[in-house]
């Protein structure tokens, strides 16, 4: 019988710590360990009237502050997944919330999602940055992969996985229901392998002569990543 083929052995790998940062400083946006107090009132403000920010999550739109906060309260006490605020350097204001889930330490592996950025927020170097800046905490703590799932149907948020450099592997169908609807999957991952080159992009895309007087982008992040 013919040897059969196995992958790569991987020596000198060590469980990554499972995130613990109170706060991850960026240049554009710090993360901030969820904490209703602090993050409740300003996000809530800066979604109202924006019931369409919810669509492909599995909770939202909410009524009230007050039932919003209990939403958050509930999703800080979690250690898995872990929530960060997005808070914008600019204005101090809170402008959305990412975590890290689907904790994998024994196998390295590590998703970012719950993501959820209100509008006066998306499409900003903030936004930008707070999704590098997981990504590097990330292969920096010894992850080997990341990893974005989104509804299929989520065109912004596929686009923004390519535009970040996650390759893209495949739809699983019917893998979940939200909301009473069904739920086909896109898969996306960058390896610890794949990160040197794309946070070169990252570091290229938000250095200050990226942008012009007007705050506008010279090169774009996908141009960058080349995807």
């Amino acid at each position: 019988m013919s040897e059969r083929p196995t992958g790569p052995v991987v020596t000198g790998f060590v469980p990554p710590p499972a995130p613990d940062l109170p706060r991850i400083e960026g240049r554009f946006v710090d993360l901030e360990r969820l904490d209703p107090a602090r993050h409740a009132e300003d996000l809530f403000a800066a979604n109202q009237g924006q019931d369409w920010v919810w669509d492909y999550l599995s909770y939202g739109p909410f009524a009230a502050l007050a039932d919003y906060r209990d939403w958050q309260a509930r999703m800080a006490a979690s250690t898995d997944p872990v929530f960060y605020a997005l808070r914008d350097r600019a204005d101090g204001r809170v402008g959305g919330v990412a975590s890290f889930m689907r904790i994998d330490r024994a196998n390295g592996v590590i998703e970012i999602g719950h993501i959820e950025i209100a509008p006066p927020m998306q499409q900003t170097p903030a936004a930008t940055e707070a999704i590098s800046l997981m990504i590097g905490w990330a292969f920096a703590a010894g992850y080997r992969r990341v990893e974005w799932k989104c509804d299929a149907l989520n065109a912004p948020s596929r686009r923004a996985a390519q535009r970040y450099g996650f390759a893209y592997e495949g739809i699983f169908r019917q893998h979940m229901l939200t909301k009473g609807r069904n739920r086909d999957t896109a898969w996306y991952a960058i390896i610890d392998r794949d990160w040197p080159r794309l946070a070169e992009a990252h570091r290229a895309w938000l250095s200050p002569e990226n942008f012009d007087d007007q705050g506008r982008q010279r090169q774009s992040l996908s141009a960058l990543t080349g995807s």
